[in-house]
């Protein structure tokens, strides 16, 4: 896949699922598109892509954690496209709480127990957005202000996140 997502085949993406519940085998190639194509091409493999791990803009799914080192990586090459609107996904990312909502809703019921494997997901994925805050601040500190401004957003809400409550 070229010098970025060098390490994308490592991923079992087979076994995964997306946010949808469709099988997440697509994900390298939307990521590739982004990485390599031109604006347009980017543009709607991004929407692709948001679509894919975290469906309607709040909803997690199984492959989202995992992509989410490739989103750093792509957000943080000054040569890709559409770096604005993947730091704005990993903001949707580090926000969704969907299911640690309905998990807190449905305490102490019989259902209480079937959203163990979605907030584990959500867990994963929002850690996995905090670990590339040294790459979001470096992407912060750029003299354009179509990817600095977008990067202070994400800052913002890796800062105001509060943490998952216990269940």
């Amino acid at each position: 896949m070229g010098s970025l997502l060098r390490s994308v085949s490592g991923v079992r993406w087979g076994e995964l699922r997306d946010a949808t519940g469709a099988a997440a085998g697509r994900i390298p190639s939307l990521l590739s598109r982004i990485a390599y194509g031109d604006e347009d091409t980017a543009r709607i493999a991004v929407d692709e892509l948001g679509d894919a791990i975290c469906a309607l803009g709040f909803v997690v799914g199984e492959a989202t954690a995992p992509t989410v080192p490739f989103l750093l990586e792509l957000a943080g090459s000054p040569h890709v496209a559409r770096r604005a609107e993947l730091l704005d996904l990993l903001g949707d990312i580090c926000r969704a709480d969907q299911w640690h909502s309905a998990a807190a809703a449905t305490r102490g019921r019989r259902h209480d127990a079937s959203y163990q494997r979605q907030t584990g997901w959500e867990t994963a994925a929002r850690t996995a957005v905090y670990a590339g805050r040294s790459i979001v601040e470096g992407v912060a500190s750029s003299v354009r202000p179509e990817e600095a401004t977008p990067a202070r957003k994400l800052l913002e809400v890796m800062d105001d996140t509060r943490p998952f409550p216990e269940l």
